[in-house]
C-alpha cells in the first residue's frame, strides 16, 4: 500500500471514528463505499481472495453478535466489519486475527473505565475497530 493509499485509509478510519464517537452511529455512506474501495484495491494488488475471506469472516462474526444481542452491537459495526475485515484480511490471517481480537478488548477496557468514572454505561465500538485495524495494518506494512 503506497502513501496515497495509506493516507486515504487513515482518513476513512478517522472520519468513521469521529462520526461514531460524536453521533454514536456509523452511516452507510461511510462504511459501504470504503469497503468496496478496499476490496477493489485488494483485487488490483492481487490480494482480492484474502480480502474477501477476511471481509466475510469478520462480517459473520459481527452479524452473529448483532443478531444475538442487538443492543450490544449496532448494524453500523456489522457493516464496518466488511471493510475492516477486507483491509486486515488482505495482509494475512495473523493481521486479521490480531485486529479482530484487539477491537473488543479496547472497547471493554474503555467501557470499564467509563463505568468506573461514572460517565457512561455504553461506549461506541467503531472507534475500537478502527484503532485496532489501523494499528495492526500499520505494523504489517512497516
Amino acid at each position: 500500500m503506497g502513501g496515497v493509499g495509506c493516507g486515504a485509509v487513515l482518513a476513512w478510519l478517522v472520519a468513521l471514528s469521529v462520526f461514531d464517537v460524536t453521533a454514536r452511529r456509523l452511516p452507510n455512506w461511510l462504511t459501504l463505499p470504503g469497503a468496496l474501495v478496499i476490496v477493489a484495491v485488494a483485487f488490483v494488488t492481487g490480494r482480492g481472495g484474502a480480502a474477501l475471506i477476511g471481509a466475510s469472516a469478520l462480517f459473520l462474526v459481527y452479524l452473529t453478535v448483532h443478531l444475538l444481542a442487538p443492543a450490544a452491537m449496532g448494524a453500523g459495526d456489522v457493516k464496518l466489519a466488511i471493510g475492516l475485515g477486507a483491509l486486515t484480511g488482505s495482509f494475512g490471517v495473523d493481521v486479521w486475527a490480531l485486529s479482530a481480537l484487539t477491537a473488543p478488548l479496547v472497547t471493554a477496557t474503555w467501557a470499564v473505565a467509563a463505568v468506573m468514572c461514572r460517565r457512561e454505561s455504553t461506549v461506541p465500538h467503531g472507534l475500537s475497530m478502527c484503532l485496532a485495524a489501523a494499528t495492526v495494518t500499520a505494523l504489517a506494512v512497516s
